[in-house]
């Protein structure tokens, strides 16, 4: 069973993940400022693309276009982004990388700038792995950096150039947006597109948010009852006496989820967390004694979650985890003898599950073997558990 679990995950995760990412209709301007509408493939990216792939139907064969041709793009109702040649500055904000130049070190990039909100006054975002800029403009004007950057000072402490601020504050003028406004601001996206947000709306002009266009239900909290099959077998390696097979037990297993969902690769990867109460209770009579393991726990899985979408409502879901085990008053219970204390140590699960609407789940999870009696030298233990479990978001 748990070669079979263990090469059915490991051939889901080795097919193509972008399979699953659709391309969704969407347009591209070019260089001789032809709007073309068509199916542009949706990556959600983390990282601004330097080129895309597209369709000009469903049925039509995927091609590619780059920076180079491509004055702007965009998938409709989700995304925007515009092609400029802007100053950057890639200086880091890695504490162990900080140099002791204050002023931003830039250099003129042809970047694909993400729209973040557009209107009178425009906010753009620049993303590069750890790298992230953000950009503003103007009606027409020239697209320019709002600068922020850390640095060391003379006496080895850490400054702040917040220039952004200055930036903001002389080009964003409103009556509502005081200067403590800005000067609280921080080098956040969520901050900025409020005040870009704000000013656009002190203006009375139309604006598009695509933040707000894309606001989706990063957190899940689930209830998951189940059932457990469980086995059981302990054994003392300096005499067979007491060594004992349990048989293999059903219990109910009961569990709460808490899911965060990543906000980037189209929501596919979630962190999770689901403190579970489990038992094991069976019974075994020997020649000699009768022996009974009565285990009860707070398993704390901890781990990663990847989704396969099949469409709109339904998809499929693989997770990895850590499992730290609390057990309470559990023994291994000898009719003659001394009886075991179980205290455990922590193992791994696996899982594969279906999901429907974000609210139903269904889940087949196998767990490595985990030791119960880790306080023993001479004595040692293998428990295994296979569970199907059922969830219920609440929300």
């Amino acid at each position: 069973m748990k070669k079979q679990l263990l090469f059915f995950l490991i051939t889901i995760l080795s097919f193509n993940c972008h399979a699953q990412i659709s391309f969704e209709k969407g347009y591209y301007i070019d260089n001789n400022n032809q709007k073309t509408r068509c199916l542009i493939k949706n990556n959600d990216w983390k990282s601004n693309p330097t080129e895309f792939k597209y369709k000009i139907s469903e049925n039509s064969e995927s091609k590619k276009k780059t920076i180079a041709s491509i004055k702007e793009f965009g998938i409709d109702n989700i995304s925007k982004y515009v092609r400029s040649s802007v100053n950057l500055d890639r200086s880091s904000e890695d504490i162990n990388k900080l140099s002791y130049d204050r002023n931003p070190i830039f250099k003129e990039e042809k970047l694909f700038l993400k729209v973040l909100v557009e209107g009178k006054a425009n906010l753009y975002v620049f993303e590069d792995g750890a790298l992230r800029r953000y950009f503003f403009n103007k009606g027409n004007s020239a697209i320019e950096q709002l600068v922020f950057k850390s640095y060391r000072t003379s006496n080895n402490k850490i400054g702040k150039n917040n220039r952004f601020k200055n930036q903001l504050w002389n080009s964003l003028k409103c009556p509502n947006l005081k200067i403590n406004k800005f000067e609280n601001l921080d080098y956040q996206k969520n901050e900025l597109i409020d005040i870009f947000v704000e000013y656009n709306e002190c203006n009375g002009e139309k604006y598009i948010n695509y933040e707000e266009k894309q606001k989706k239900d990063l957190f899940n909290l689930s209830i998951r009852p189940g059932l457990n099959s469980s086995s059981l077998s302990i054994q003392n390696s300096a005499s067979s006496l007491r060594d004992t097979d349990f048989d293999n037990e059903l219990g109910f297993r009961f569990g709460v989820e808490a899911e965060f969902i990543m906000p980037f690769n189209k929501n596919k990867w979630a962190f999770i967390i689901e403190p579970t109460y489990q038992y094991f209770k069976s019974e075994k009579e020997k020649t000699n004694q009768k022996v009974k393991a009565d285990y009860k726990s707070i398993e704390i899985p901890v781990g990663i979650r990847y989704y396969f979408f099949l469409n709109e409502n339904s998809k499929i879901f693989i997770n990895s985890s850590f499992i730290f085990d609390l057990s309470s008053n559990s023994i291994i219970d000898f009719s003659s003898g001394t009886d075991l204390e179980i205290k455990t140590r922590n193992n791994l699960a696996l899982g594969i599950g279906y999901k429907n609407n974000d609210k139903y789940s269904l889940e087949l999870r196998y767990q490595t073997s985990r030791e119960i009696l880790s306080n023993y030298i001479f004595w040692h233990s293998d428990y295994h558990t296979v569970s199907v479990i059922f969830g219920y978001s609440i929300f």
